[in-house]
């Protein structure tokens, strides 16, 4: 196993082995763990002193199912604090497989204007990485949809997977993620959240390529342990409700969220002001299905965004000529420019999302922004035309634009509004905390500003995963927060889909076959109570860095308006106290 470190002061790089702490880490665990080592608290997250950390999980590159994901860490342009933000893509699984278990970008060239790219390779003779660098300032300025192709064909022949940046990080947006491709080299998939784009583009660094070729693969310690493992995690995905073939995820993709939180009260509407969008249904995961049956004239079920993934919830929209639109229409995505926006059409929908991914935005941050625009009258509600002249203007780095790139958080200062939904400066994603309380406690206290998979309680609040809870109660809430925040540490630092928690908590052999494949890939012992010892002890070292970075308790904390604001339907507030969300990292 190999750590890569690419200086980009003067584009030099060295392949060392991985130090003796950091053996039984990966992924989120990696990154984090990392940053806090190496990065000091108080440095600029554009400045020379930030890194940028890329880490595959444990099980990826193997054959455990839905585990080609990679994590992107370092102190975050919109956050302030730690961040973590993850990807599933070909690019996770290549990486893995040439047994790179951390790369780490450093330092920060003096030609702000310039940028390059490195192709890493695998020298078999020498049985390691191999990198070379190529100058890809040609590169900048354009639109990724654009320039990925070019990087294919200057390229061909080689087995190549990308990693880039867009638009958004050239002009050192805060919600400017890192860009990856999906399995028909799509520049879709994203680390979204944090502005870790801009940390990357920081440094000069266009693209990151990949070429497996030759690699050796992972090396697994117990191979019929992780078999065993493997058997049981595919067996629970191919047979829970949510994630089997066929299934609410393959059939409608995660977009079939929508019509449910909507029943639930929980579709946050109009910046926040609502918990009900009268027109949800035309937007839902089913409405894009039916919407491709008619348009296509045949059924069309998802795909998977990655090697390995059978969960395959990665939706394709079609315009009415049956060409391809865009891919895919994430729930997340559907609901910031739908229901958030008060856009009832998915042409627009489609098009806005095109749009970040072609300049490389994070579609929840530019969704919820744009929401907290149309509060201050930027632009009316509704107007799908104006949303998109809006995101133009941000991937052009217009003025408007760029205030808007800055982050919910930033923008609701700068034009002076007081419903800005947004904790440590991050937007809240398609849930809201006022109808569903276990999520709004994850929102407030974790590690990464307002964030729903960092602790998804969404599963037993609404989903009636392992155990119905009632999501307008807000007892025991902080305790399945917490225990949420652990689990989810881990399985980013398994390199699997965080959609797998709904196999493991309703069958046990599901996560059974987590511990499993872990102590088979790594040669633990790890049991069910290390997993969440294991997780609790990242939090407890991102939370720290956190705090030496200036955070206090009062980061903790959920936006004023929702303590004072009913919501409609359930005409509710967010009624924990501070006390209780003081508890959530006060008893780790």
């Amino acid at each position: 196993m190999w750590f890569l470190r690419i200086n980009m002061s003067d584009r030099t790089h060295q392949f060392t082995e991985v130090p003796e702490k950091y053996k039984y880490f990966a992924g989120r665990a990696l990154t984090s763990n990392l940053i806090a080592d190496e990065v000091p608290p108080p440095a600029h997250p554009l400045g020379p002193n930030n890194k940028l950390v890329f880490s595959p999980g444990f099980m990826t590159g193997t054959s455990a199912p839905t585990s080609s994901r990679i994590s992107v860490g370092g102190k975050s342009p919109l956050t302030g604090g730690i961040k973590e933000s993850n990807a599933g893509t070909p690019w996770a699984w290549k990486i893995a497989r040439m047994r790179i278990k951390a790369l780490i970008v450093e330092g920060q060239p003096e030609d702000k204007g310039a940028f390059w790219g490195v192709v890493i390779g695998w020298d078999k003779e020498a049985e390691q990485p191999t990198l070379e660098w190529f100058d890809a300032t040609e590169y900048a300025g354009q639109n990724a949809y654009d320039i990925y192709p070019k990087v294919y064909e200057k390229f061909e022949g080689r087995r190549i997977s990308v990693c880039s940046i867009g638009l958004a990080s050239e002009h050192a947006y805060g919600n400017a993620g890192v860009i990856f491709e999906d399995m028909s080299q799509r520049p879709s998939r994203y680390a979204g959240r944090g502005g870790l784009g801009s940390v990357m583009g920081s440094k000069g660094l266009k693209f990151i390529l990949l070429d497996d070729s030759g690699a050796p693969g992972v090396e697994i310690v117990d191979k019929d342990l992780f078999d065993e493992g493997r058997k049981k995690m595919v067996a629970a995905l191919q047979e829970h409700a949510i994630t089997k073939p066929k299934g609410g995820l393959n059939t409608y993709g995660t977009a079939v969220l929508i019509n449910i939180l909507n029943e639930a009260g929980g579709l946050p509407t109009r910046n926040f002001a609502s918990g009900r969008f009268e027109d949800a249904a035309k937007i839902a995961g089913e409405a894009i299905f039916e919407g491709n049956k008619k348009r296509l004239g045949k059924e069309l079920y998802n795909h998977a965004c990655s090697p390995g993934c059978i969960i395959r919830c990665s939706n394709t929209w079609h315009r009415e000529d049956k060409t391809e639109h865009v891919s895919c229409v994430e729930y997340e995505s559907d609901w910031a420019f739908g229901a958030n926006l008060e856009i009832n059409d998915l042409d627009v929908i489609a098009e806005l999302i095109k749009l970040c991914n072609g300049y490389g935005l994070d579609t929840i941050e530019t969704g919820v922004t744009l929401g907290v625009a149309m509060e201050a009258g930027v632009l009316p509600f509704g107007d799908g035309e104006a949303a998109i002249k809006m995101v133009h203007q941000m991937g052009k780095g217009e003025p408007m634009g760029r205030i808007l790139g800055s982050g919910t958080g930033m923008a609701g200062k700068v034009l002076g509004v007081t419903r800005v939904p947004a904790v440590k400066g991050q937007g809240m994603p398609a849930y809201e905390p006022r109808a569903v309380k276990g999520i709004g406690i994850t929102y407030a206290t974790s590690t990464m500003g307002a964030d729903h998979t960092a602790g998804y309680t969404i599963a037993p609040e609404i989903l009636g995963v392992s155990a119905q809870l009632d999501p307008l109660s807000p007892e025991g809430k902080a305790a399945l927060s917490r225990a949420f925040q652990a689990t989810t540490a881990f399985i980013d630092s398994s390199g699997h889909c965080l959609f797998i928690a709904f196999a493991i908590l309703d069958i046990e052999s599901g996560f059974e076959g987590l511990i499993e494949e872990a102590n088979g890939v790594l040669g633990t012992s790890w049991t069910a109570d290390d997993v969440v010892n294991f997780g609790t002890e990242v939090l407890k070292v991102e939370r720290k860095f956190n705090e030496a970075a200036g955070f206090s308790k009062e980061e903790d904390r959920i936006p004023e308006f929702m303590h004072t604001e009913p919501l409609p339907p359930h005409n509710v507030v967010f009624e924990i106290d501070d006390e209780t969300l003081d508890k959530v990292y006060g008893e780790i």
